[in-house]
């Protein structure tokens, strides 16, 4: 029974809309054939599920049904590790807004913020401002672009302070 108690809790963070301000926006639209592919984590809000990552990425995969698999993956003790969940595009949002189901009943919100117009980075965050998640298309981005990046996301009322850099994976062949 207790091995549901951490699991229950942080989707219960993820379905709580704690915040007072009024929700994030979201992009107009996401071609999700586009940004269906690996994204390499740059910066992020710390979170209790990906604690002693490295080398964080999310895989998405168009599924027939219209759904995408999602694996996200990361280093951590030196195995890589990941875990698989499925996103539902959110109707009336085009595909902006995603619910992402990684176990059980849970699902949580998945709200694309800013996307570049060629797909090669992203912006995540939760409407209630407690989670977000920079990423790009390769394991790093130009800091003139990042600090764009960084000042819609403050526009929106997301505390930039607390956004972290992602730690590089280390050295695949040395594992």
């Amino acid at each position: 029974m207790k091995k549901w108690i951490l699991p229950a809790l942080v989707a219960g963070g993820l379905l709580c809309s704690c915040s007072t301000l009024p929700p994030p926006t979201t992009v107009g639209s996401v071609d999700l054939a586009r940004y269906c592919g690996t994204w390499h984590e740059i910066e992020a809000f710390p979170n209790v599920f990906q604690r002693g990552c490295q080398g964080s990425t999310a895989t998405y995969t168009a599924l027939p049904d219209g759904k995408i698999r999602v694996v996200n993956s990361c280093v951590r003790n030196g195995k890589t590790v990941s875990v698989t969940g499925t996103a539902t595009p959110v109707p009336g949002s085009n595909n902006s807004r995603l619910k992402v189901r990684f176990f059980g009943p849970f699902a949580g919100d998945y709200w694309i913020l800013d996307l570049d117009k060629n797909y090669r980075w992203v912006a995540v965050g939760h409407p209630n401002r407690q989670y977000l998640w920079i990423l790009a298309r390769t394991p790093n981005l130009d800091s003139a672009t990042l600090a764009r990046i960084r000042t819609r996301l403050a526009a929106q009322g997301y505390d930039i302070s607390r956004l972290v850099a992602s730690a590089e994976a280390p050295d695949r062949e040395a594992l």
